[in-house]
């Protein structure tokens, strides 16, 4: 068990070193190198680079036979090129910390550790998740249809409990336009479209039912040009997240048919649904057969949890995948700066992840799809 360890911890150093912001294409490209030759050293297989829009994806057919379990991660992180040099790779007293060791390329160790030498696993492994998976979604989605069950080795909830449930996200910017005039001259020549754009957001903010679980929140905004002209345009982007289907669609319905307050002003809405939902019921059959797996290898029983954030494990899920989320690593902090691991539970998840792989291939017993 030790040199597993050891093992999965000397994988995990090599891909934490290699920064990986996502908006640097170069930098993403040479994550790709890196985790693909650690991949092929343990998988044995090389995988196929895929390159969408600039942005490298990796995706390894393992075995001979039909592909029947996805397994689901990516190599992109959020902290930008340096990140390192503050937050380097290291273990002490239990715990790993380095950028984007929990989110998630334990994971991704965690994957290549347990599906080695197995028969009927796609380990597709994107380069674009952390920001929304613009050029990954279709790709994602083509690998699902065909699988039996998506894992998506995402890190884990608190305490390790797994991600059973994910909100729906929709993405919106409000665009209003106005009319320019002095500011000190003939204000009243003007339609000002920051007093426009405060009117919408106060609307759009009231649209969020805490009690149905929908949030609904304006964030970054932009107006005007100079300070003693009446605004002609501004605009501003809404995060939603939503519970249920019906939520989402009724806040997308509200928030396209939004009216101008202001008389001249005008308003118009881009944006929509950008991840639709992982409900409990694609993953209740998964998380069951983790918890009979870890009774039967005498670990500690997985808990659930339901989620705010979102993964691609909502698309999977989405077209009707039995998709379960959260099998990477345990830890904390993911995007801060006490991003860290557990090195002391990292052996044991991987362990019953290559149980449930084992098992989901084998075909003993089918899962039904949600759609």
């Amino acid at each position: 068990m030790a040199d597993v360890l050891g093992e999965l911890l000397a994988d995990l150093r090599v891909l934490v070193e290699c920064e990986s912001p996502s908006s640097d294409l170069a930098a993403v490209a040479r994550s790709a190198d890196v985790v693909a030759r650690v991949g092929t050293a343990r998988l044995g297989v090389t995988p196929e680079r895929i390159v969408l829009d600039g942005r490298t994806h990796l995706r390894w057919r393992l075995g001979t036979g039909p592909s029947r379990v996805l397994l689901l991660g990516h190599h992109d992180t959020v902290w930008p090129l340096g990140s390192l040099a503050a937050h380097p790779f290291t273990v002490e007293d239990g715990v790993l910390r380095g950028p984007g060791c929990f989110d998630m390329k334990a994971g991704l160790v965690m994957a290549f550790h347990a599906a080695a030498g197995l028969d009927g696993v796609t380990l597709l492994v994107t380069g674009d998740e952390e920001l929304g998976s613009p050029s990954s979604r279709e790709l994602i989605e083509e690998e699902a249809r065909s699988a039996v069950a998506a894992l998506v080795l995402e890190a884990s909830a608190d305490g390790g409990a797994l991600k059973t449930e994910r909100k729906g996200v929709s993405l919106y910017e409000v665009r209003v336009t106005g009319r320019a005039a002095h500011a000190g001259l003939e204000p009243e020549k003007g339609v000002n479209a920051t007093l426009e754009l405060a009117h919408q957001v106060l609307a759009v903010s009231a649209l969020a039912d805490q009690e149905a679980g929908t949030t609904v929140t304006p964030t970054s905004a932009r107006a005007g040009t100079t300070t003693n002209t009446v605004p002609a345009a501004g605009s501003f982007a809404v995060d939603v997240r939503a519970r249920t289907a019906a939520e989402q669609e009724r806040v997308h319905r509200a928030i396209t048919a939004l009216s101008p307050v202001l008389p001249g002003a005008l308003i118009e809405v881009a944006g929509g649904v950008n991840r639709p939902l992982l409900e409990a019921v694609a993953s209740a059959a998964l998380h069951q057969r983790v918890r009979e797996t870890a009774q039967r290898l005498g670990l500690p029983a997985t808990g659930s949890a339901s989620f705010g954030g979102q993964s691609d494990g909502n698309f999977t899920a989405g077209i009707g995948t039995p998709t379960l989320d959260g099998l990477g690593a345990v830890g904390g902090g993911a995007h801060a700066a006490d991003e860290h691991v557990l090195v002391g539970v990292v052996t044991r998840e991987d362990a019953l992840l290559r149980a449930l792989v084992q098992q989901l291939v084998a075909h003993d017993r089918p899962l039904t799809r949600t759609s």
